[in-house]
């Protein structure tokens, strides 16, 4: 079990779980997302099947910044992965997608206007 400081309860600390919460950790004390706007395993509707989303980090008017699809370390980020993560982006709208197993990280800005996706180095700092 570990303390999931979001959720304010004890989790299962599964490989994913363990993933997910570095991540959390990561964004709050390295690139300043702010706690109160982090959302972990949000539901979704797509294809009139129920998702959810690992973590979403939402923008100071509450519209989603960021999404986080989050593996286990023995999952390999794959494009399958990738096509999963932008599946469920076309339903939350994030303008920022990471893709991570705790090992290989990988984040993209989206524009959906212009359809396209710029990979970045790094997750960016909230702003």
């Amino acid at each position: 079990m570990i303390w999931d400081i979001l959720r304010r309860k004890q989790v299962v600390l599964t490989p994913e779980e363990w993933v997910r919460q570095h991540v959390v950790h990561y964004l709050i004390s390295h690139r300043g997302y702010p706690k109160g706007l982090l959302s972990l395993e949000r539901g979704l509707h797509y294809n009139q099947r129920r998702k959810r989303t690992d973590l979403v980090a939402l923008d100071a008017t509450g519209q989603p910044l960021l999404l986080v699809e989050c593996k286990a370390p023995s999952v390999p980020i794959t494009a399958a992965v990738a096509q999963q993560a932008a599946t469920y982006n076309q339903t939350v709208g994030a303008p920022l997608l990471l893709l991570t197993n705790g090992l290989q990280h990988f984040c993209w800005r989206v524009d959906f206007l212009a359809r396209t996706n710029e990979r970045l180095v790094e997750v960016p700092r909230y702003e």
